[in-house]
């Protein structure tokens, strides 16, 4: 079984598959306000089915090669997730994502696990950028693409439907040159 070590005692990042379904679903009832407030995964997995439905659209889009879904676990226990939501290794652009629970906060989880799939994306997969949308009121997401060292490339105004609110998202990216000036 394929885990990376985040470099937080306990911690490691794993595939996330349709197997994983029901560990998934609780999680995401832990995640469920917290992560609601900023993201609409918890609006799309509410029971089994949408929990075992969500895993398998990103099953297949890994098989397609065009997305992947991994999840964070601390001690045993699934307490968030990254993925690249898009992956498109003809056009060299991926787009990358996070979600948490609350008592995974604050532990830089997140950014390690950022940083290891934006790695193997570039260094692996010789992408050339990826990109982080974020509505502009996410703050704590911003934070993440600045430790990431990405770039804020602009607003796009009204572009994002959050449980009935239009909001302005922000474009954010990094190019693989710039990772390896990093020593990323």
């Amino acid at each position: 079984m394929f885990t990376h070590p985040l470099g937080v005692e306990g911690a490691e990042l794993r595939p996330l598959e349709p197997w994983q379904a029901d560990e998934f679903l609780a999680h995401m009832d832990r995640a469920r306000e917290y992560a609601g407030a900023r993201n609409g995964l918890p609006d799309v997995v509410r029971d089994p089915a949408e929990s075992r439905a969500f895993l398998q659209a990103y099953a297949e889009k890994q098989a397609a090669d065009a997305g992947r879904l991994y999840g964070i676990w601390r001690d045993g226990t699934l307490v968030g997730g990254v993925l690249f939501r898009t992956f498109d290794a003809a056009r060299g652009v991926a787009e990358a994502g996070c979600w948490l629970e609350p008592s995974a906060v604050g532990q830089g989880l997140v950014t390690r696990a950022c940083r290891a799939i934006i790695d193997w994306a570039f260094t692996e997969r010789g992408l050339r950028r990826v990109e982080w949308h974020v509505a502009t009121d996410n703050a704590p997401s911003i934070a993440v693409a600045r430790r990431l060292g990405m770039t804020r490339e602009g607003v796009l105004r009204s572009a994002y439907v959050h449980r009935g609110r239009h909001l302005d998202m922000e474009l954010w990216a990094v190019l693989a040159e710039e990772w390896g000036e990093r020593g990323e």
